[in-house]
């Protein structure tokens, strides 16, 4: 890499993170495990939304062996709200091998580390340089963006193959001396300074070393083609009440999309099916009248796909035996059980 302030970019980058750095409770720590659940947690969740997740994970599983054998269900309890549910499931999976295969101890080397179940390129170089002061790039979106800028790169980050130029360039930027501290300081100057849009340049502690700086344009970097349009899909959510005043709750498949989280049932909602019938088939019930036709109307966003959901109160009487994973439950009791925001939301309008 042709690039003539490699030092000078450096050595700027981690004195000023040392002198501005968020004070985040993981960064108190260098205990791998510890710095593995915060990077997990912190894909696609903003830093203030992480925190108190964070802080309650750790006090509830402080060790490794303790995540590793804690029941699924209460792991996902503990991860609701959090979203992109695969994220614990894959952590567990990860945290267990490594108690199995490396006796506890999170592997020191991209290779092992690598290996473990969840653990890409970005998380095993941010445990690596972080817990193990190692010279290993962790390129994520912030990382692109100020490289972009800096180096004058014009690759569309989009692509995949485009984020080997940007590990190509931290391996050459890299303070070996402290690398978890270039790391945490490329990150945090993405996240405060150089922003998506209107960067704080004045700001920025290495803009002399910048390319884009110097040549008037950085908000044109980084390329990024768009995204293909999100799928939509349209149900009508059904909060299905017993003589006994407890409510249906269904159990998601265990593989695919929130999978093993709790849910009221959901028809799609389709031309050729009449939702109230399908539901009655569907579960073996028979809805006795609506208390509310119009009890909750919102749609929920995923990154690939957007839930339009209207929502019904109903009592119903039970005709014969429920389905597999489908149980009736108190208002207290679902309160009990890992549920995805959409569902969170009708039980908050239900209470």
């Amino acid at each position: 890499m042709d690039y003539p302030y490699k030092k000078e970019f450096s050595q700027n980058l981690v004195e000023w993170f040392h002198r501005e750095k968020r004070d985040l409770p993981w960064r108190r720590t260098s205990d791998p495990y510890k710095i593995w659940v915060s990077e997990v947690m912190l894909q696609q969740t903003r830093v203030d939304t992480v925190i108190p997740y964070y802080n309650r994970f750790i006090d509830k599983y402080p060790t490794i062996e303790t995540l590793a054998y804690a029941p699924q269900e209460e792991l996902l309890k503990m991860w609701e709200g959090l979203g992109y549910y695969s994220r614990a499931r894959n952590l567990q999976s990860g945290v267990k091998e490594v108690v199995e295969k490396y006796d506890g101890t999170v592997p020191d080397n991209r290779h092992d580390i690598s290996k473990l179940k969840g653990v890409g390129p970005y998380t095993a170089g941010a445990i690596l340089s972080i817990a193990y002061n190692k010279p290993e790039h962790a390129v994520d979106g912030n990382v692109m963006r100020v490289l972009s800028r800096v180096l004058n790169i014009t690759d569309d980050i989009a692509l995949p193959k485009t984020r080997k130029i940007f590990e190509i360039a931290v391996e050459e930027l890299i303070d070996e001396n402290d690398p978890g501290s270039f790391n945490q300081g490329i990150m945090d100057l993405g996240a405060m300074i150089c922003t998506p849009t209107s960067p704080k340049c004045l700001l920025c502690p290495v803009r002399e070393f910048c390319t884009a700086y110097n040549e008037g344009d950085p908000a044109s970097l980084p390329v990024k083609s768009k995204k293909t349009k999100t799928k939509s899909e349209k149900y009508k959510v059904f909060i299905a009440r017993n003589s006994n005043g407890q409510f249906l709750l269904e159990k998601r498949s265990e593989e695919g999309l929130l999978a093993n989280m709790w849910q009221f049932p959901m028809i799609l909602i389709e031309k050729e099916h009449e939702p109230n019938k399908k539901f009655e088939q569907t579960y073996h019930l028979q809805i006795s009248h609506t208390i509310d036709e119009e009890f909750l109307t919102f749609k929920h966003v995923f990154s690939h796909l957007t839930w339009f959901m209207d929502c019904i109160l109903v009592e119903v009487n039970q005709e014969k035996l429920l389905p597999t994973h489908t149980q009736f439950f108190t208002l207290e009791q679902l309160e009990q059980y890992p549920m995805p925001v959409p569902m969170l939301k009708i039980l908050n309008v239900l209470k």
